[in-house]
């Protein structure tokens, strides 16, 4: 079978599945993995598909919507989940980043009602809203160009400010994971070099996610798996993905 064959051949797969597996396609057309994962890539940047760990999927299937605004509801209870597993994190009198995320609403719900003493640094309005009304709460907005599709601050004028912070812990969203180089992502440069300031900023640097994003990834790898510490998820994903972090030293929270 000529390689252009084989394509084909995937594409046709994909159309009735909507998945692929390396491992399969492998067996199937009697060649190395290596070679499958090659042809992955050559489809990938045709658009005809979105590699995942393992294989792929159908590049329509991606379902995250851009506009963070009309994202709050998408997997709402799978976000309280997370943000009940970063509230239990802080601890009196640290200060802490939150980015722009719908996920990172949910924390600010729940540290709304904190009956200790914190500092919030964020670049989202909602956030900003939220923690505000609590006196026990220093509450700190970042300022810089105004983004109304997610309602915050990013660009060279709010990572100047994030730059001046040291956090004792920051809490990132993301557009989905990259198993495929270990690097984790998300929708365009400005959002991903904002994220990126706040990681170098913080001590403790938490990525926050549903477990469908580990099989997702965006155009913009602000991070690498060595430059953070931990991803507070809502359940694990498959061992493929859990051993791989493990060996990554990145833990599962």
């Amino acid at each position: 079978m000529f390689t252009e064959e084989r394509w084909e051949e995937i594409e046709r797969i994909l159309q009735n599945d909507g998945k692929v597996r390396t491992k399969d396609l492998s067996e199937m057309f009697k060649v190395t993995e290596d070679c499958i994962r090659k042809d992955l890539k050559v489809l990938e940047n045709e658009g005809k598909l979105k590699r995942t760990y393992g294989g792929a999927i159908l590049s329509r299937d991606y379902p995250l919507e851009r506009n963070v605004v009309n994202r709050r509801d998408y997997n709402l209870e799978k976000k309280r989940v997370i943000a009940q597993k970063a509230v239990k994190m802080i601890k009196s009198n640290e200060t802490i980043f939150l980015d722009i995320s719908t996920t990172n609403i949910e924390i600010a719900k729940l540290l709304a009602d904190y009956k200790q003493n914190i500092t919030v640094v964020s670049n989202m309005i909602d956030i900003l809203k939220i923690l505000s009304p609590n006196p026990l709460i220093t509450t700190i907005g970042t300022g810089g160009i105004m983004y109304p599709l997610v309602n915050g601050f990013m660009g060279s004028a709010t990572i100047e400010v994030i730059k001046q912070y040291s956090f004792d812990r920051g809490f990132l969203g993301s557009c989905g994971v990259d198993m495929v180089d270990c690097t984790i992502t998300t929708l365009g440069v400005v959002d991903g070099l904002t994220k990126k300031a706040a990681i170098t900023s913080s001590r403790h640097k938490y990525i926050v996610m549903e477990k469908e994003k580990f099989y997702f990834n965006d155009s913009f790898k602000f991070a690498s798996f060595d430059d953070i510490d931990a991803i507070i998820t809502d359940e694990w994903p498959d061992s493929m993905v859990v051993n791989t972090l493990e060996t990554m030293g990145v833990r599962l929270i």
